[in-house]
């Protein structure tokens, strides 16, 4: 995916508003997330791996938040069971609009995946063998989480998972410790402390992260049989829960 450099917040901005997936974002946002994001590339392909490993035969495998698709796209690539539909969702506009500009440049992508424009609350999950929420969670009010785990637990088929990334807290010595290397990782990637800072302040209000502990026990309290940590790097982690 080609795009714009992300240069956002380098200058200084006179006001301060919430992070939104809107226009501006979605023209830099494969910039933005490579370098954000650290291990993003290496997540995403093994993502795609546990997916076609764990998809069922005539299921749904849902990527709910799918910004520009690269999660319903490695799910294509690696899925190979029979009568398996992808469904991304997302409830920004400008995301859906390029996501399906890109899947129609991938052979078959544009008939796999069917793109929805919706809140995750909204949508029902059903026949599910796979469901993906890649940095989504922590974008949902935390009181509003536990209704959306027990939604998809409910719509996930016997054997199915649920791969859950998110950006972990962590006890105040290891946050700080994981903060400055994720600052460090962003330096090494051109961005400046400026950036940093502003950034950090727009995603202040909007990006509420929880601990391992809480994700795994909401987990656990949804039904699912096992959960835990299958990728990490520093205080980004994905999860896998089995129903």
């Amino acid at each position: 995916m080609v795009g714009k450099s992300d240069t956002l917040y380098r200058s200084p901005l006179a006001e301060m508003v919430d992070f939104r997936f809107d226009e501006r974002v979605v023209s830099v946002f494969p910039d933005m997330i490579q370098r954000s994001v650290p291990g993003y590339g290496t997540l995403i392909s093994m993502i795609g791996v546990t997916a076609g490993a764990y998809a069922q035969a005539d299921s749904n495998c849902y990527d709910l938040g799918c910004s520009l698709g690269a999660v319903s796209l490695a799910m294509h690539e690696y899925i190979k069971q029979p009568e398996c539909k992808v469904i991304a969702v997302d409830n920004s506009m400008a995301m859906i609009e390029k996501a399906q500009q890109i899947a129609a440049k991938i052979p078959g992508a544009a008939q796999r995946i069917e793109f929805q424009l919706a809140d995750i609350l909204d949508v029902e999950i059903s026949q599910a063998s796979v469901v993906v929420m890649n940095f989504t969670l922590q974008f949902i009010r935390p009181e509003l989480r536990t209704t959306v785990i027990e939604q998809i637990y409910r719509g996930l088929k016997p054997g199915g998972v649920l791969i859950l990334s998110e950006k972990l807290s962590f006890e105040q010595q290891q946050q700080q410790l994981l903060t400055d290397l994720h600052h460090e990782f962003k330096r090494a990637n051109g961005y400046s402390d400026l950036e940093i800072s502003q950034k950090r302040s727009a995603l202040e209000n909007v990006l509420i992260p929880e601990s391992l502990e809480a994700h795994c026990q909401r987990l656990s309290s949804a039904g699912f049989s096992s959960a835990g940590l299958w990728f990490q790097c520093f205080n980004f982690a994905s999860i896998l829960a089995v129903k």
